[in-house]
């Protein structure tokens, strides 16, 4: 069956790679998402072991549309008992990119009222909507009049890992975090150092990687896979027991250093509340303090951008970034995002590598600079 893994500007090859190494076929890059053929294995393993997808789809129903009537009629007359019944809570998600509809939550709508129609006329009874926490999750995609509706076989979204209380407010998403740390080359062996960590984001999902632990070990959440009618629990629970079996211990250094109390507290209690021991370290220092004891390897950071925190001067600060990189970090390979191309420009260093991703609404830049001694190369932009 073909599936579709979505994802975030820039990091669709990297998903297409972690895709491939679960042994899917036909895997084909898309617009913020990957295409690929696989079956109720494939797709339970997506869910539980991919660190670079949000949602894994499973598209079944294409038709094309360009009135509210027909849209209604197409969905009216398709069979949705094969998915849904009665008892079961249901939401829509759309995405419209279309001249004949303009608004997703008026589409969405349309599509809940066939669907309810359908069960009304059939059975008398109806499924009810749950917007927040459904047991059968929809999505449709529109691209002008073509449309295509698939089951969101995740249900919560799978940045949604399990390690953290989710009323702490993180700078980072975790699979923007684990795109970065596979961009970057983190494989787990290096040393990695973030001495901005806020809340831990990077160190967790660097511990994950180097650990071999599944995305999906600490979820409370459950799937959405888990509510349809075709669900096997036993093969589920042997894929996670196989991940499981896989997890292994790590000699790597995972530093951390925040200098903001809150945000280092909040990590400390994650590291516990985990069991981590050893496996990560913090301190509370400003960056400019930080001077390694330790072998070099990746040095990351998500300084302010000037946006969620104000700095006076912003341009001065991200200088004090670029002199101590060079101060303190020679030998080691340091990766830096931000959406202030100005401020970037301050670091005084020339990036060997750029890449374009997003931190939620806002267009970033994920810049590589080897560090060495000797004379400082401007960064033109």
């Amino acid at each position: 069956m073909q599936l579709v893994a979505t994802t975030f500007h820039g990091l669709e090859e990297i998903l297409a790679d972690e895709i491939r190494t679960l042994g899917a076929e036909e895997v084909t890059p898309l617009r913020r998402a990957v295409k690929f053929q696989g079956d109720k294995a494939m797709l339970y393993r997506c869910n539980y072991e991919l660190r670079t997808a949000i949602r894994i789809l499973k598209p079944f129903y294409h038709f094309t549309a360009r009135s509210e009537r027909q849209l209604y009629h197409k969905i009216y007359t398709y069979n949705w008992a094969m998915h849904l019944d009665s008892s079961l809570t249901f939401a829509i998600t759309a995405n419209v990119h279309s001249h004949y509809f303009r608004h997703s939550q008026y589409v969405a709508l349309k599509m809940k009222d066939a669907i309810v129609d359908q069960f009304r006329k059939k059975i008398g009874k109806r499924p009810s909507v749950d917007s927040k926490n459904p047991q059968i999750r929809f999505n449709i995609h529109v691209n002008d009049d073509e449309f295509s509706i698939s089951l969101d076989s995740t249900g919560q979204s799978l940045h949604r890992r399990g390690y953290r209380d989710l009323g702490h407010q993180a700078p980072l998403n975790e699979v923007l975090s684990a795109g970065m740390l596979k961009l970057a080359g983190y494989d787990g062996s290096q040393t990695l150092l973030d001495p901005m960590c806020g809340t831990g984001t990077n160190l967790f999902e660097a511990l994950m990687i180097a650990k071999k632990i599944p995305t999906g070990f600490y979820r409370k959440d459950t799937y959405c896979f888990q509510s349809w009618k075709d669900y096997d629990e036993t093969l589920f629970s042997e894929i996670k027991e196989n991940a499981d079996g896989n997890m292994t211990t790590t000699s790597a250094k995972i530093i951390g250093g925040d200098n903001n109390p809150s945000a280092y507290r909040i990590t400390l209690e994650t590291i516990d509340e985990l069991v981590l021991g050893n496996d990560i370290e913090v301190n509370r220092k400003p960056y400019q303090r930080n001077k390694p004891e330790v072998e070099p390897g990746l040095l990351m950071m998500n300084p302010p951008y000037g946006e969620r925190l104000k700095i006076n001067d912003i341009t001065s600060f991200y200088k004090m970034i670029g002199d101590t990189m060079k101060q303190n970090f020679p030998g080691w390979q340091a990766w830096i995002i931000s959406s202030n191309l100005e401020a970037l420009k301050h670091i005084g260093l020339k990036p060997s590598k750029k890449h374009i991703l997003f931190n939620g609404p806002l267009e970033c830049r994920y810049l590589k600079f080897d560090l060495y001694t000797g004379r400082k190369e401007k960064y033109k932009g």
